[in-house]
This record gives structure tokens, C-alpha cells and sequence, in this order.
């Protein structure tokens, strides 16, 4: 087993190697399987196969594996149709997460003092149902979301939106980092940095792995909104909390573009207790 994680992560490597982006990654995905990245790799000279071969085995060494489109492991949740814009997740933590009911979390950096408490709240009342917390690991409503899980016991996914080179556990994190609560994943080569548009794409694998999307605080413009729109686009329910006269203006936009309002944790609470049901085109809520 350990030489075998070993190898797909040296195959997740030699995929960004060759093929670049993630279109080109999943469309040999999805005609040869992994095996055609093992085609590839013979083509790819001496100095990049010591490359991919040795960071690989520094991957594994800090406990990080991959997981390719068409392997058991990965979530059908993030394929779109025939294709995925994350055919590749390298991951750290407990792999059974990748696969569990979550709910996806999101809202401002700069969140205000209501919407951090809120964003708190909406992570308690997530994991008292057993469902994982899954968001982005910026400050603001994301720490929020993911400390309110792991404080109150329960499970968080944490979508990065670099590549693990630049991963670090951040203090604010330590004391309650237990790895068998936690899923870490990126979608992207190790080497690469956070880039605003990295971001962006990072929101479509949020929403994807959740059974619907909790919006805390949209601005009126930004990726909390493109990340709303987007996930009602795929047919997330997405869950907009209105705060009255203080819902923000992003939140507005996405409850007059479908978003369900929210007004009280008691009534998200409810939602989550009838779950949001699989149909045949989409995710509704049964409310």
C-alpha cells in the first residue's frame, strides 16, 4: 500500500508535468485511465522523471496522497457531466472524508462581528448533525466555520487554494488539528501559489463536494457570490442567511437569483434535519 500511494502521487505529478491543466489532465483521464499518464511518463526525460520521482517520495514522506478521476476513492460529487475541473486531489488527513455528507460553508475575509458569529453558529449546528463542515481556510467566515466544527467535535474539510508546498497549519489551528476530524485538499500542483483566480476555482470543488452551500456574507461583487451563483448554476441548494436591514449585498443578490433564505440557526437546523435530497438533474431542498 505504501509503495502504491507512492506511485500515484509520482502518476499526479507526471499528469501536471505533461498535460498542464486540469482539461487536458481529465481528458486522458477519462480515455486511458491513470495507466495513460504511465504512457506519458516515457516521454518526459531524465531530469523530469528524478523530479516527479523524488517529490513524490517527499509527499509521501509528509503523509500526502493523491487521488485521480476513476479511482474508487474520488467523489462523483465533483464530476460535472462527463468532466471535472479537479481531475486530481492530493490530500491529507482522513481520506473517508473525501466521501462524507458536508455542506459547504463561505463569506468575506472581513466578515463582521455578526456574521462571524453566525458563520460560528451555522458550523455548530452543521456538525451536531454529523455532517462535515467543508470550506476554503481563509480568515474570517472560513475559521469560523472550520474551528466552530472542530471545537464542537465534529469533522471539517479544508479546500485550499495553493498547492501543499505552501500548506501550514495555522496557530489559531493547532490546538484542535486532529487528523482524524480533517480533510485537507488541493486541487492544484504542490509547487503553486495562492492566485486570486485559484481561489475562484477552488469554490467549484466547496460546492461540488457539498450537498448544499451556506452563504454568510456576500459582498456585492467577489468570490463568496461567484461561488453562490456558481453553485446554483450546478444546482446546489444554496442557503443565503438574511440578516434584515444588514443582509449584505451580495446576500441579496443571491436570494433574488434562487438562494433559500435563512433567517435563524433554528431554521437552518430544520433544513438540515430533512437534508437536502439527490433528484435526477439536481440537489433540492425538500422545504
Amino acid at each position: 500500500m505504501e509503495l502504491e500511494n507512492q506511485h500515484n502521487l509520482f502518476l499526479a505529478l507526471v499528469a501536471f508535468e505533461t498535460s498542464k491543466t486540469p482539461a487536458r489532465i481529465d481528458a486522458v483521464l477519462r480515455q486511458e485511465g491513470a495507466s495513460g499518464f504511465e504512457r506519458l511518463a516515457e516521454s518526459l526525460d531524465e531530469d523530469s522523471l528524478s523530479r516527479c520521482s523524488n517529490k513524490a517520495k517527499e509527499l509521501h514522506a509528509r503523509k500526502i496522497y493523491a487521488v485521480l478521476r476513476g479511482q474508487a476513492e474520488y467523489p462523483e460529487m465533483l464530476l460535472q457531466g462527463e468532466k471535472s475541473t479537479a481531475p486530481i486531489l492530493f490530500c491529507y488527513g482522513n481520506p473517508a472524508l473525501l466521501k462524507a455528507e458536508g455542506i459547504g460553508m463561505c463569506g468575506a475575509r472581513g466578515a463582521s462581528e455578526l456574521g462571524l458569529k453566525a458563520a460560528a453558529e451555522c458550523g455548530e449546528e452543521v456538525s451536531s448533525r454529523r455532517l462535515s463542515v467543508i470550506s476554503g481556510y481563509a480568515k474570517g467566515v472560513d475559521t469560523a466555520t472550520h474551528l466552530a466544527a472542530l471545537r464542537s467535535g465534529g469533522n471539517t474539510v479544508i479546500v485550499l487554494a495553493e498547492g501543499f508546498d505552501h500548506f501550514r497549519v495555522k496557530r489559531n489551528y493547532v490546538d484542535n488539528f486532529d487528523m482524524q476530524r480533517i480533510l485537507v485538499v488541493s486541487q492544484f500542483s504542490p509547487s503553486q501559489p495562492w492566485l486570486a483566480h485559484a481561489a475562484m476555482t477552488r469554490n467549484k470543488v466547496i460546492f461540488g463536494l457539498s450537498r448544499a452551500l451556506v452563504v454568510v456574507e456576500a459582498g456585492e461583487r467577489g468570490g463568496t457570490l461567484a461561488a453562490g451563483e456558481g453553485a446554483i448554476r450546478m444546482g446546489r441548494p444554496v442557503l443565503v442567511l438574511n440578516f434584515g436591514e444588514e443582509t449584505p449585498a451580495g446576500n441579496r443578490i443571491l436570494l433574488s437569483k434562487g438562494g433559500y433564505p435563512v433567517d435563524s440557526r433554528e431554521a437552518l437546523g430544520k433544513i438540515l434535519d430533512k437534508r437536502p435530497r439527490q433528484t435526477a438533474s439536481q440537489l433540492s431542498l425538500p422545504v
